[in-house]
């Protein structure tokens, strides 16, 4: 029996819970004085410092994931660099504003509806989705490194970062592994899924191309890189003064606390993982919890700022993000990928 998929029954799913994590939150949460006193405090020129790094952060994440749509697809279907920006941006507001990785299905149709359909582009596409965010292991777990021999870390913290870590770098060679496959012709038969992993599969083709692996893995590490003195930079703004590996910290636990985003930004929670690892370095938790919000203000108002600015360009509305939430992942790749020509069916780049 498939389950409802309206608004209404996943409120009804998430709203109690995210309800119960509030009002516990409120009641053994910290003085609620002290951290409007925080957000009064705040230096104005440490926030710009952040947006700019933030912004930056987004350009080069976006050159990432442009070279490898450049390993994936036919030259005939090829985009410029703007159009994969404006995807990609669209794609921040999507993750930003509604539950799920909904950004990673939408930047695909937006960039999808420049391309000729039936040729498998859609299928390819999502493969460069799953690569580009790959190489986001290679600088966390650098950065992972960097912080458990530098920083003060929670015993339970340490847990979690090893934890991911390893099934990281499992999850990455593996998909190295699979990418590296022979490709083979599939039979005029084939289900529909079947062809739509094979079109994904040659989406991971820079897995195996080194000079272009090295080259999404640098820009990405340096996006990484940026968010981190965007971290720093916004502890200075609320008068936070601790060395870099604290900012590492930080970052990595935000982007665990994300791994699974239950409801949009998991707002409360990734308040509470980012101030309970900082009352090891003096930090009172209740500044912790405000700065732990100004951060994901911050890096919220540059994805919707700059989603909906693109979102506009693209010609589209934010009711276009709430139809792919609501028809999901699979299926519009899947009735793509069934119109596809003969070539395409046999596993060829076309």
């Amino acid at each position: 029996m498939r389950l409802p998929r309206s608004y209404v029954f996943r409120a009804a799913l998430v709203l109690p819970g995210l309800a119960a994590i509030l009002v516990l939150f409120w009641w053994r949460g910290p003085e609620w004085d002290r951290v409007g006193d925080a957000f009064e405090a705040v230096s104005w020129r440490w926030v710009v410092v952040a947006l700019g790094l933030n912004l930056l952060s987004v350009l080069i994440r976006a050159v990432s994931w442009s070279l490898v749509i450049k390993q994936a697809l036919p030259k005939s279907q090829q985009q410029p660099f703007p159009r994969v920006f404006s995807a990609f941006a669209v794609g921040l507001l999507g993750n930003a504003v509604l539950p799920g990785r909904i950004g990673e299905l939408a930047r695909v149709a937006v960039l999808a509806r420049r391309i000729p359909r039936g040729q498998g582009a859609t299928g390819r596409l999502l493969g460069t989705v799953f690569a580009h965010r790959l190489f986001d292991l290679v600088p966390a777990l650098l950065l992972t490194a960097y912080v458990l021999t530098t920083a003060r870390i929670p015993h339970w913290a340490v847990t979690s970062l090893l934890v991911v870590a390893i099934v990281g770098g499992l999850l990455f060679l593996g998909t190295m592994l699979i990418a590296g496959l022979e490709q083979r012709p599939l039979p005029e038969g084939a289900r529909a899924l079947r062809r739509l992993f094979a079109m994904a599969r040659q989406g991971l083709h820079v897995m195996v191309q080194p000079a272009a692996a090295v080259a999404a893995a640098l820009l990405q590490s340096t996006g990484w890189f940026l968010q981190l003195l965007a971290v720093w930079a916004t502890m200075n703004a609320f008068g936070i003064e601790v060395d870099l590996a604290a900012a590492g910290l930080v970052l990595l636990l935000m982007n665990v606390a994300t791994i699974f985003p239950l409801w949009p930004g998991n707002i409360g929670l990734l308040q509470a993982v980012v101030a309970l690892p900082l009352v090891s370095y003096g930090v009172a938790y209740s500044t912790g919890l405000a700065f732990g919000l100004g951060l994901q203000v911050l890096e919220m108002s540059v994805g919707v700022g700059v989603g909906l600015l693109f979102l506009t360009r693209e010609g589209l509305s934010f009711a276009t993000l709430r139809q792919m939430d609501d028809e999901g992942s699979q299926e519009p790749a899947v009735a793509e990928v069934t119109r596809e020509t003969p070539r395409a069916r046999a596993g060829f780049p076309g």
